[in-house]
């Protein structure tokens, strides 16, 4: 079995209630769920949210209409990966991000497809990017998950899900789905308020009279639209990590003089 666990919260610090926020009078998060559902390369879908109450309101939604939804930690997204993959015991996970209305579902196949065909632990489109950053996917085997679960100490580890895969390719084959062109300067994620100004005006051109739009209309879109593409170019890409890397950088400092107390001496 292939479960797509699509990792989402309302608690964003720079934009926050972002998944809930409307797209032509639906919520974001259902925007993107409505482009999944045109995937056939995983068996089931799940949206994974954390226990704060604040994630109430985005749980309470995804009952409403229908969509499975897990809860779990709201730091240790590692954690709350395994915890809704439990429920279903899948053989292979996908790991999709709430942020990402404009995903490809094409792309999802495409890279799913290459991960089942290269027979490998686990594969993505990230590593290095060529795609738009928005239209990020990864696959991996569960097993392989649930051994960095096991393994992985790092705040950036624990928050991100996979660094402990990709920092590993001496434990795990590793494949990267490459785009036929380095695209990956463009930005369709949300983060931002710009962000979201961005795909709220691709929406409202291409949604009316193509609701099964692609990344050839996006980019046909912003050709005919150059300012468009302007809007959140000035926004550097995985600011996020960025941060958890600090934290990995600030725990090591704090570990450092615990390691040096376990040292041995010398005898004279």
């Amino acid at each position: 079995m292939i479960l797509a666990i699509l990792q989402a919260r309302m608690g964003s610090t720079r934009l926050p209630g972002k998944v809930l926020k409307p797209i032509l009078g639906e919520p974001m998060l259902f925007r993107q769920i409505e482009r999944l559902k045109r995937c056939h390369s995983f068996d089931q879908l799940v949206v994974a949210t954390s226990t704060e109450s604040t994630d109430d309101q985005l749980a309470q939604a995804c009952h409403a209409r229908g969509v499975d939804v897990t809860r779990g930690s709201i730091d240790d997204v590692l954690d709350r990966f395994i915890m809704a993959a439990k429920a279903y015991n899948p053989q292979t996970i996908v790991r999709l991000t709430g942020d990402c209305p404009l995903i490809d579902p094409g792309i999802i196949d495409d890279v799913v497809n290459f991960f089942i065909s290269g027979d490998f632990d686990y594969a993505s489109n990230v590593g290095p990017p060529t795609f738009p950053d928005g239209l990020d996917v990864e696959v991996m085997r569960a097993s392989c998950l649930e051994r960095a679960h096991h393994e992985a100490k790092l705040p950036s580890e624990r928050e991100h899900v996979t660094p402990y895969l990709r920092n590993h390719p001496d434990l795990f084959r590793q494949g990267n789905f490459a785009g036929p062109r380095n695209l990956s300067h463009l930005r369709w994620t949300v983060d931002e308020p710009q962000d979201f100004n961005f795909v709220v005006q691709v929406f409202e051109q291409l949604y009316p009279s193509n609701p099964q739009f692609g990344i050839s209309d996006v980019l046909r879109l912003i050709e005919q639209v150059p300012t468009l593409g302007t809007l959140n170019s000035d926004i550097k890409r995985n600011q996020g990590m960025e941060k958890s890397l600090a934290s990995d950088a600030a725990l090591e400092k704090q570990d450092a003089p615990k390691k040096d107390q376990h040292k041995g001496g010398t005898f004279s």
